[in-house]
């Protein structure tokens, strides 16, 4: 199954980021991270915060990205400027990877899918693709309908769904706008970067072994 919960363990054995965690950060507190996994990242979801690490001082603002991956010295937030949303990743993805961000996605008055074909209802523009690599929702707000592997998983504010390479996947409804990050990790096979179709790349061809 590929939707898990934040804590140690939790995520299938096959997953590169083998952990995740939603801080929610009200304005004017501190908090210190817990360096866990062989790299990380932390995704600023929302707000605005002062961040030091390895003894520098940093502006946070959303939409940020930070690599923690060159030292093992503490990470904390000195301040929230603002109510604050972080997300906290830890594992042992290679140095190669595909994109990753903060997003929204809610619905459209004209839905439509550019990807490949579906047999399901679907109220949003997003489209069914695929990658040369894994890659790994996590929902910070929201309730939508997700598929992934030819199944429906409606997930929410604490979810990770998690994608191994080659299987489609996609977003078609929302029921509360969603904000999220997406990370896809070490990149595989012919190494291409973004959304893969069968229509325009060529037919996918999913790990049996990372479902």
């Amino acid at each position: 199954m590929p939707v898990f919960k934040s804590g140690r363990g939790l995520a299938p054995a096959w997953c590169e980021m083998q952990y995740f965690e939603i801080v929610k950060l009200s304005k004017g507190t501190s908090y210190s991270f817990e360096r866990i996994g062989k790299k990380e990242k932390l995704f600023v979801g929302k707000g605005r915060c002062c961040i030091v690490f390895a003894g520098q001082i940093m502006t946070a603002n959303e939409g940020d990205v930070f690599e923690l991956n060159t030292s093992r010295e503490e990470f904390q937030v000195l301040e929230a400027f603002a109510d604050t949303t972080l997300i906290h990743l830890a594992g042992r993805w290679g140095e190669e990877t595909g994109g990753c961000g903060v997003f929204t996605l809610d619905n459209s008055d004209h839905p439509q899918n550019l990807g490949d074909v579906v047999d399901y209802p679907r109220t949003t523009n997003f489209d069914n693709h695929y990658h040369d690599c894994d890659e790994y929702w996590i929902i910070f707000a929201g309730k939508g309908l997700a598929v992934s592997e030819g199944q429906l998983y409606e997930i929410g504010a604490g979810d990770c769904l998690a994608t191994g390479m080659g299987h489609h996947h996609d977003f078609p409804r929302v029921f509360e706008t969603i904000r999220g990050v997406y990370f896809e990790t070490t990149l595989e096979g012919q190494k291409r970067l973004g959304h893969l179709w069968n229509h325009t790349h060529g037919p996918a061809q999913p790990r049996k072994d990372r479902i």
